[in-house]
């Protein structure tokens, strides 16, 4: 897939090579739920310009990680620096304007099933702007040639393959030219064939347009061909960070156990408290 050159990459390389520093800097974020840890001391940075993967097992605490990021959830300690700005300090108006420098692609899509998938692309830049809608049309084109759709706009979500749905939910993300676009389990129920499209495009649009993505999920796979780099988190905690070789070849046995799959190993199958017969008698 071909994909067309952003004109926010029309810079000398002097100035791309400085750009390589942290766009995002977690510091030491904690955050507990009725008096639960979910999120204990996370320290990462993410590269401008990178593919960076939070991975981990069920209940890890990505996605409370990924809320925290996109300015859903308010830590208890801790700070998130985007470009320098700690976000956990933000008012209302000043969050507004955080959320419209990042794309995001949920899960499912998201997408508005009443629309057809032009009107789905639109909708941030009706919202979020006043341009004219013959311009709102150009962008929605560009946008949709970009996830290989262009020929799909007057159709209904509904009439689009599950995979089609999520290129279609890339496009939508990235309808404002975001600096950073954040994916929650990206290829979560796609078959082989349409993850690696998924991965590919994650990886162009990264590149091509300059944007610095977070890729939130458990497929490994795909995490270990797209990320510059990852880390691992397990019951609130980084316990593994680097490049995708600095994680397969860790001797930590948590983390061989993860990504290998193994049911044997540190990471336990039963999550309870309790002792079994001691739980049965208090009911």
């Amino acid at each position: 897939m071909i994909i067309p050159r952003s004109p926010r990459l029309a810079m000398s390389k002097g100035v791309l090579s400085c750009m390589t520093e942290a766009l995002i800097e977690v510091k030491n974020l904690i955050k507990s739920f009725d008096g639960r840890m979910v999120l204990d001391g996370i320290n990462l940075a993410v590269e401008r310009g990178s593919v960076f993967a939070i991975m981990g097992g069920s209940g890890c605490g990505k996605t409370t990680l990924l809320r925290h990021l996109i300015g859903v959830v308010r830590p208890d300690s801790g700070q998130i620096l985007v470009g320098g700005q700690d976000i956990t300090l933000f008012d209302e108006n000043l969050m507004d304007g955080y959320r419209r420098r990042f794309g995001m692609l949920f899960q499912m899509g998201a997408l508005l099933n009443s629309l057809s998938v032009h009107d789905n692309i639109a909708l941030p830049l009706r919202e979020h702007t006043e341009l004219d809608e013959k311009i709102i049309g150009v962008i929605v084109k560009m946008k949709l040639e970009l996830v290989g759709l262009r020929d799909f706009e007057h159709l209904k979500p509904a009439q689009l393959s599950g995979g089609m749905q999520k290129r279609v939910a890339l496009a939508r993300a990235l309808a404002l030219d975001p600096e950073i676009v954040f994916y929650d389990e990206p290829t979560s129920g796609l078959d082989p064939v349409v993850t690696g499209v998924i991965s590919q495009l994650i990886v162009d649009v990264s590149k091509r347009m300059g944007i610095t993505s977070v890729v939130v999920t458990h497929d490994i796979g795909s995490a270990f061909k797209i990320a510059d780099k990852m880390v691992v988190l397990f019951r609130g905690k980084v316990v593994a960070q680097g490049t995708p070789k600095d994680i397969q070849q860790s001797t930590d046995p948590l983390v061989q156990q993860f990504i290998h799959g193994s049911p044997d190993g540190p990471i336990p199958l039963r999550q309870s408290s309790k002792d079994y017969l001691e739980d049965l008698m208090d009911m």
